[in-house]
């Protein structure tokens, strides 16, 4: 072990000579023994400085520190298997055989409750290229659990395969039928004990809901505080229900529920990962449904990663962590990086070396870019929207 002795030795030479009393000749010191007087004032602040400092450092090691730390999470080929099972999986309708990769990319997160980085992680971090560190409030909300924040980001990544699976069926022309579920209740609803999690919203006074949009617009037609009629799917069975109406703080007239869309596909398409949450996976998702369902490859039997979130209509949105991500696909192979139009500001001038990376808004849009690609269109072609 270091110690400041081992940079100062302390002890004497043969040419300094030491006395026993006044008046006595000096004689030599005996061999293997070392006489030592004080230390010089300045050495003695030197030595307390870096015994301190020795101290210091090594108690920081064991302070917990409010950040976390992202670093680039594996690549997984959406079109590929997991365990031996595939990641998407087609009944009930045709599909096709296809070649390369549609990489949807990850980001491991240090820190949060019960795990909380160390200065040393930090100071790691931040030397580190493709290395981030932000205040742990911006990864982990407060007021949750690990264990809730995990169970969150699951039912996001639940959420984001059925946008996914809607959003790429409408591409290629299939009809979906939407409907709103709900989830959970606003504090204080009107319409807790009338309606129930897992009802499906099929109208409103008679006018059908196919969305989102249909039910917003559907509400505005009803005085905010009076009753509505509601058709809702229960258990497999149709009651008809009449919801006391609340307005929100913008005025709007609402329900005081949470809702989220539910589908009704043409035939089935399974999504099956483990072991990764949230939403920025669903652009990938949807490449993959639209390249099984399609003839030839997508790819051009290129490596091509990507992120980005994603709504049953085909937007597609921002997400976190895309510096690790493109770090992420460029060590897994990837030669072609998707990235949300929206992230572009935190794009340019980190991209990794060998790799390109395409702007897109769309679904739509990441489908042209790819079959541009896939014709024979260089990487570096003007054809191919860029950030910046």
């Amino acid at each position: 072990m270091w110690s400041p002795r081992d940079a100062y030795p302390v002890g004497v030479s043969d040419d300094v000579a030491v006395t026993d009393d006044v008046g006595k000749q000096p004689t030599r010191p005996r061999a293997g023994r070392h006489p030592i007087g004080p230390l010089h004032p300045r050495t003695a602040l030197l030595v307390t400085s870096l015994v301190a400092t020795v101290i210091a450092l090594a108690v920081l090691t064991l302070l917990p520190m409010p950040y976390a730390v992202l670093v680039a999470g594996p690549a997984t080929d959406t079109l590929g298997q997991e365990n031996g099972t595939a990641l998407i999986s087609i009944s009930g309708h045709i599909t096709y055989p296809t070649t390369g990769r549609l990489d949807l990319t990850t980001v491991r997160i240090y820190g949060g409750e019960g795990s909380r980085v160390s200065p040393w992680q930090m100071i790691s971090g931040w030397l580190r290229p493709g290395v981030s560190v932000v205040p742990e409030e911006r990864i982990f909300p407060p007021g949750l659990s690990a264990e809730q924040t995990k169970e969150e980001n699951q039912l996001e990544m639940a959420s984001s395969q059925e946008s996914a699976t809607a959003a790429a069926l409408r591409t290629l022309g299939f009809t979906v039928a939407e409907h709103m579920r709900v989830v959970d209740f606003a504090d204080a609803s009107p319409s807790r004990g009338i309606l129930a999690v897992g009802d499906v919203i099929l109208s409103v006074d008679g006018t059908a809901v196919t969305g989102g949009t249909e039910l917003r617009a559907a509400l505005q037609k009803v005085t905010a505080g009076t009753a509505t009629r509601l058709v809702v799917r229960r258990d497999g069975r149709e009651l008809t229900v009449a919801p006391k109406t609340t307005k929100n703080a913008s005025g709007t007239t609402v329900l005081g529920v949470i809702v989220e869309p539910t589908f009704a596909f043409p035939f089935q398409v399974k999504i099956q990962i483990e072991n990764v949450g949230g939403p920025s996976a669903g652009t990938m998702f949807a490449l993959g449904i639209i390249d099984k369902l399609t003839p030839g490859s997508l790819t051009g039997g290129r490596t091509v990663a990507g992120t980005g979130t994603i709504d049953p209509d085909g937007v597609v949105g921002p997400i976190g962590g895309i510096r690790q991500k493109m770090v992420g696909a460029r060590e897994a192979g990837a030669s072609v990086f998707l990235a949300p139009a929206d992230n572009c500001d935190e794009v340019v001038r980190h991209i990794p070396d060998g790799l390109s990376v395409i702007r897109i808004s769309t679904l739509a849009e990441a489908r042209r870019a790819l079959d541009t690609l896939a014709a024979g269109t260089p990487l570096d072609s003007r054809e191919l929207p860029r950030c910046g």
